[in-house]
């Protein structure tokens, strides 16, 4: 895809937050009405007719687009938080980082089996947050489960979307 308007207002970051790496930086698509419509509009034509009833929106720059994304759908949105952020029971899920472990959780009643589950994050890199977000959600046996993100380093990390499984569909606006 990797919309000239998208790209346009993308700030690349060289050398941070380590010598090396370039870092994309999506709070300036935010920040452009022009850039979020346009966000907005990508995702909204990749899930319209998906039948989607829930977006879950990984801490902390998933919950900006899958909320826009969420009211354009009909659909509910579910927080994907480190732990002790969320005030009701959850369901946690834990992964291995590159520096030790980490958690995510979700409420208890957030999922049904009824439920299409959009996750959506800002980037693929590794993946790792978004598998233990799939595994999480899974564990709920919605009907489907897609995955969107905005940028995907597939360059950097050319097998990132093998760490997923296979029945999960995934997506992408811009690849680097």
């Amino acid at each position: 895809m990797n919309s000239k308007i998208l790209l346009d207002h993308l700030r690349c970051i060289p050398d941070w937050p380590v010598k090396g790496v370039n870092f994309r930086d999506v709070t300036t698509l935010f920040k452009s009405p022009v850039a979020l419509e346009e966000i907005t509009n990508q995702m909204y034509e990749l899930y319209k007719d998906k039948g989607i009833t829930k977006i879950v929106g990984i801490e902390s720059r998933g919950f900006v687009m899958s909320s826009a994304l969420a009211l354009r759908l009909g659909a509910g949105i579910v927080l994907c938080r480190k732990p002790g952020k969320l005030p009701c029971e959850t369901v946690q899920e834990s992964y291995e980082k590159e520096y030790g472990v980490d958690t995510i959780e979700i409420h208890k009643d957030a999922i049904s089996e009824d439920d299409v589950v959009l996750l959506h994050d800002d980037l693929l890199a590794t993946g790792g947050t978004m598998k233990a977000a799939c595994h999480l959600v899974k564990k709920f046996n919605p009907k489907k489960v897609y995955c969107n993100f905005i940028i995907e380093l597939h360059e950097e990390f050319p097998n990132s979307r093998d760490e997923f499984d296979k029945d999960i569909e995934i997506s992408s606006l811009l690849q680097f």
